[in-house]
């Protein structure tokens, strides 16, 4: 007998406006252009919340990273790409964003409806508050504080899909019997009476459907030898107004249909340990003849030597 998950998750009421990143102008070097977002049952990112802007996620050595500013308050921005509810438990730093806990993929999380999006800006603290998330020095992040300091410097998010009720059998009609003429008398009443009875069940299942979905509320460390910067983790901010209300989700299996990590650290750091690509310094081809410019290192027009 197949065990249920059923969880009393929250479901999102409020959509995030979204403001457009201004292009950086045209280089003569061009590397390789990041991604801003990742996953395919849900689109995550981070969000700068000062800028509006999504950091860029980059990709090295199988994983993924965002570079984060001390001091920057950060959400967790998720899409949801599919036209069912997804449930989406999320962690910071090992904790769980909404119950504290060290986190676990059965944990509670939020659940977004088909196609909606919203941002996840902090610790949740109640129903109508969170406390901001906020990049810091590691030693300064929420799970170095509650003593869980070893899986700082990662989000992670595990989605689930929601399991569909089964459909009803459809309704078993009598063999027809002969009447007294040798015909099946009363079968045309039995069809029509029949036809009624599945029209009618249809009619309130479509209502029943059509009313769901409007009770629905819309809703490790970096291994490397020295570091430029302290590592970052995630502080417990100040406290921001946020409302979420409560519903109930079934998963459709235990174990996440998908999870999506992302690590990160500030831009120094990402930079030395070779995650951040530089661009190369510029090289001007040697002249034929002399050259106006033979040497580059600055300073001043200096004296000339003495003749005798």
């Amino acid at each position: 007998m197949k065990r249920r998950f059923f969880s009393t998750a929250l479901a999102l009421s409020a959509v995030a406006s979204f403001s457009a990143c201004a292009q950086s102008p045209e280089r003569s070097y061009a590397p390789p252009t990041p991604s801003s977002r990742i996953g395919s049952l849900m689109q995550i990112s981070v969000v700068d919340r000062g800028t509006g802007a999504e950091l860029p996620i980059y990709r090295h050595r199988g994983e993924y990273w965002v570079a984060g500013r001390p001091g920057a308050r950060y959400a967790i921005r998720a899409r949801n790409a599919m036209g069912e509810r997804i449930m989406a438990v999320m962690s910071v730093d090992g904790v769980n964003v909404v119950t504290g806990e060290t986190a676990g993929v059965r944990q509670n999380g939020y659940v977004f409806s088909a196609s909606e999006r919203s941002d996840i800006t902090g610790w949740r603290k109640s129903d109508s508050q969170i406390a901001a998330f906020e990049f810091a020095a590691a030693g300064n992040s929420y799970a170095s504080r509650t003593g869980r300091p070893d899986d700082v410097g990662v989000i992670g998010v595990a989605l689930f899909r929601e399991r569909m009720p089964e459909p009803l059998p459809p309704p078993i009609t009598p063999y027809p019997r002969r009447d007294e003429y040798g015909g099946y008398g009363g079968e045309r009443e039995r069809r029509s009476e029949s036809s009624s009875y599945q029209g009618d069940a249809r009619a309130k299942a479509g209502s029943a459907d059509s009313a769901a979905p409007a009770a629905e509320s819309s809703a490790g460390s970096m291994a490397r030898q020295s570091a430029p910067s302290p590592s970052l983790g995630t502080a417990h901010g100040r406290r921001e107004t946020s409302y979420v209300g409560k519903t109930t989700f079934e998963r459709a299996q235990s174990s996440p249909d998908e999870v999506v990590r992302i690590r990160y650290d500030s831009r120094e750091n990402l930079v030395a340990a070779g995650v951040i690509p530089v661009p190369p310094p510029p090289r001007w081809p040697r002249p034929a003849g002399p050259s106006p410019f033979p040497g580059s290192d600055p300073g001043y027009v200096p004296d000339p030597p003495s003749r005798y």
